[in-house]
């Protein structure tokens, strides 16, 4: 039985490194499966030592080293010194001459005949004479002809017909042999770094139980010496597709409501196991009344010198100067050839949107990812809501001050207010100039008529009321919801940290209101107000918090008769969240000597990448215990990148599924190519930004979707921000009349196709499987156009193949690059023990 030491054990000031592997064991429990198998166990990597001040890497085939190494710490530690001044990004412009006329006249004519092919049966004569014209058809008689021709052929072979016409686009390649304009010595060096930052992405993301990108996974397969489990999905039966498309893309919905079977006897059992924290992550034991190393199960995380000797890494990686160059062209490259796309392609895939019967942008399927349940509603529909409260409960007691209750009539008495006297104007909710890089006057905005007790009776959980007014009026936002079918949202709740009873009063609150929809699934945020609660003195160290937000979650996985309600609950609750004004100063760099969370009470508030790192470590214990009891498992989306320093993003890039904002990505060129090659979901919303960190028109949210990033649009706070309901429409009309013209219709449906999936099959919505089998066909697991059904989701199959394409050439460059240089050290070393004496 192993009995290694306790996580963060010896790992505070002074302590010396051991050799150890780079995730901790506990117990005999061992895992055969590789890391990408999200139904089993993880099969964690023997590491190899390392020199101090670099990471422990996993074993590959590859040489990785660059002349970087050894130099890491010092490089992160120098940047988190000095303050980083914000500054645009400049965009070098490309032009591009015009395309010469083809020469060869029967090239020509055999590429107008496959389009004729293709488009006879939906286009009018009049085009066909157009393209007559164009081919020097003698007659009437020859149209006819070629009429007849393709239309047999179709008969013949639809099925190849169908192929021929979505492969059949205009494509933009670069020939030579330096395809990226830089010397290959410089190629090789910047590949390898990308790699190796694509590798430690995989190797967190995997430990974990979130999804990685298939399609960047295959590439790294090749250059791994292990197997790497892409994490399918189970195949899904097809579900045919009729006239009445309806009927086909909603998923059927279960006659009984979720919260209502609490009977015990029919939840699971309890295991009989214990847990407690230590070092600021829960440990899990087979036995209650023996909780030592000896009962110990075996369930991984990360180990904390090995998460900051790779956040060094990738920290040192953004500012190394080569790597910028060359990642700044490969983006810079990345919009020409997208813009490039648009002037070939546009009218194609314009024309393959209108052949879909019946689908447009108003029935295709919209998930605001992005979006918090205590702003979901419009300033118009709160209004309606409480003077209806006003109206219908005006005896209730909503509120205890000094001891004595205040009816909902006398809390308005006190104000000298009166249900005609409330509007829009005196709600006073709505954001303004006022908050611009103001984040404590933007969070005032939460209070209606600027008064604190009205938010805490309308827009709470846990008040004198147990949120029964929240409760009734997210139900109202749900049935609008449902009425309109294709709107769908991740609604996010907050959970404190403060108490330990915090996660049973939220189920409680949700249970007892019924407060469900198919259209909504909850992501729970926690805001990073340690050093508020620690001045309040209702937290004496940081373990306190992490042992309030996780311990009840692990409680319930192993005994969920005790925790009914929140049992029921966690079943449509989808992951974590980590929200806060990010510009607020950090005047701590985590590093091994920062204090462990025990012996964290200072005043000040622990950094990001603190806060970011015990969260995750906790999720990833407790994703592996519930895949055991077959439960659900979270992923973790925090706000990332929408203000502060750079390294925020670092550990987004490392430890998240998906971000929010992800803004300043605009000024680390390398971070930005990163993101694109691992394609991490940003949920971008401009109106946010532009009433708080970036107006409108420098948002690099078109540029992001130029480049392909996999970008996605969200409301943030309809509140706020939105005077339309449903909020989402006014998020995307807004952008498509600022950021895309009428020409690119295209591109607008793209980021709604992004909220549900992508081209490299990664999920950026957490809806189930099965769901997005109806939204979006039982294929969309499959990479580039082999996953799309336009029928469902109205992309045309030329865009999906062109952003499929592109990202395997930046693959193919980066490992091409580096598999040329294994190949010539091999033929190097061969000619040398060729040349030794006979």
């Amino acid at each position: 039985m192993s009995s290694n030491p306790s996580p963060g054990a010896g790992s505070g000031p002074g302590a010396k490194p051991k050799s150890q592997s780079p995730f901790r064991k506990r117990g005999s429990l061992q895992y055969s499966t590789s890391p990408f198998d999200p139904r089993g166990a993880r099969h964690l990597l023997t590491s190899q030592h390392s020199l101090p001040g670099i990471p422990v890497a996993l074993k590959q085939t590859i040489d990785l080293r660059t002349s970087m190494d050894g130099k890491y710490k010092e490089i992160a530690e120098e940047l988190f010194s000095r303050s980083l001044a914000e500054r645009d990004m400049l965009s070098a412009p490309y032009e591009f001459p015009e395309d010469s006329p083809i020469e060869q006249l029967e090239e020509r004519q055999q590429r107008l005949q496959r389009q004729i092919s293709q488009d006879v049966k939906f286009e009018p004569d009049i085009l066909l004479r157009a393209k007559q014209e164009l081919m020097k058809t003698d007659s009437a008689t020859d149209l006819e002809y070629l009429k007849e021709q393709s239309q047999a052929f179709m008969d013949l072979y639809p099925k190849e017909m169908e192929r021929e016409g979505e492969k059949e686009y205009q494509r933009v390649s670069i020939s030579g042999e330096e395809k990226c304009g830089v010397p290959f010595t410089d190629l090789l060096d910047a590949a390898k770094c990308v790699v190796k930052a694509l590798f430690i992405r995989e190797k967190y993301i995997g430990l974990s139980m979130q999804s990685f990108c298939r399609t960047t996974a295959s590439y790294l397969e090749e250059l791994s010496d292990r197997p790497l489990d892409m994490g399918i999905y189970e195949e899904i039966p097809e579900t045919s597709v009729t006239a009445d498309l309806d009927q086909t893309v909603h998923p059927p919905v279960s006659a009984t409501h979720p919260y209502e079977n609490q009977d015990p006897a029919c939840m699971p059992p309890d295991i009989g196991y214990g847990c407690k924290m230590l070092n600021g992550v829960v440990h899990i034991y087979t036995k209650k009344d023996s909780m030592d190393t000896s009962t110990e199960l075996e369930l991984p995380y990360p180990d904390l010198s090995e998460y900051i000797a790779d956040m060094n890494v990738m920290t040192a990686l953004i500012i190394n100067g080569p790597v910028k160059s060359f990642c700044y062209r490969r983006l810079q490259y990345l919009s020409s050839k997208f813009q490039m796309h648009i002037l070939l392609n546009e009218m194609k895939e314009l024309a393959a949107q209108k052949k879909v019967p019946h689908r447009d942008f108003y029935n295709i399927r919209k998930v605001d990812t992005h979006i918090h349940a205590s702003s979901c509603m419009n300033q118009k529909h709160l209004l309606r809501f409480i003077k209806r409260a006003m109206k219908k409960y005006p005896g209730e007691i909503v509120h205890v001050e000094r001891g004595k209750g205040q009816t909902l009539m006398e809390v308005f008495q006190t104000m000298n207010l009166t249900a005609f006297d409330l509007s829009v104007d005196t709600l006073d909710m709505h954001a303004d100039r006022n908050t611009f890089h103001r984040f404590d006057k933007f969070n005032a905005k939460y209070n209606p008529i600027g008064e604190s007790i009205l938010r805490e009776i309308f827009i709470k959980t846990d008040n004198h009321v147990e949120g029964k007014y929240f409760g009734h009026i997210i139900k109202e936002v749900m049935a609008d919801l449902e009425e309109s079918k294709y709107q769908n949202v991740e609604l996010r709740l907050s959970i404190y940290g403060r108490q330990r009873d915090e996660w049973d009063k939220l189920a409680q609150w949700a249970v007892k209101h019924q407060v469900y929809s198919n259209n909504v699934r909850w992501l729970l945020q926690v805001p990073r107000l340690f050093d508020v609660y620690h001045t309040k003195k209702q937290l004496s160290n940081f373990q306190e918090l992490l042992e309030n937000i996780f311990m009840p979650l692990f409680e319930v996985t192993i005994d969920p008769t005790n925790h009914r309600e929140l049992h029921l609950f966690l079943q449509h609750v989808v992951g974590f969240d980590s929200v806060d004004d990010e510009s607020k100063p950090e005047h701590h760099c985590f590093n091994m000597e920062s204090p462990l969370p025990a012996n964290w009470t200072e005043e000040d508030n622990p950094p990001y990448a603190y806060y970011l790192y015990y969260m995750y470590a906790n999720m990833t214990v407790l994703n592996h215990l519930r895949r055991q009891r077959g439960f659900n498992t979270l992923v973790l989306r925090p706000h990332c990148g929408e203000a502060g320093p750079i390294h925020h993003l670092v550990s987004g890039f490392m430890l998240s599924e998906n971000i929010s904002h992800g803004l300043l990505l605009r000024k680390a060129p390398v971070l930005q190519y990163l993101y694109y090659l691992a394609q991490i979901g940003i949920a971008m919303s401009p109106l946010s930004n532009n009433s708080l960190f970036l107006s409108y028109h420098r948002n690099p949210l078109p540029e992001y979707l130029s480049r392909g990033l996999m970008v996605s649009l969200s409301t943030d706070d309809p509140l706020q921000f939105h005077f339309t309901k449903p909020a989402t429409n006014q998020c995307i009309s807004n952008t498509h009349y600022y950021y895309f013209p009428r020409s690119y219709t295209v591109c607008l449906e793209e980021t709604l196709f992004n909220h549900l999936t992508s081209y490299s099959t990664f999920p950026q919505s957490t809806f189930c499987p099965q769901v997005k089998s109806y939204w979006l066909g039982p294929h969309y697991i499959k990479e580039g156009q082999e996953g799309n059904d336009i029928r469902r989701t109205n992309v045309p199959d030329i865009r999906v193949a062109y952003r499929y394409e592109t990202m395997c050439e930046e693959l193919n460059l980066i490992t091409q690059a580096i598999r040329t240089d294994e190949l010539e050290a091999i033929t190097e070393e061969e000619g040398n023990l060729s040349m030794g004496p006979v």
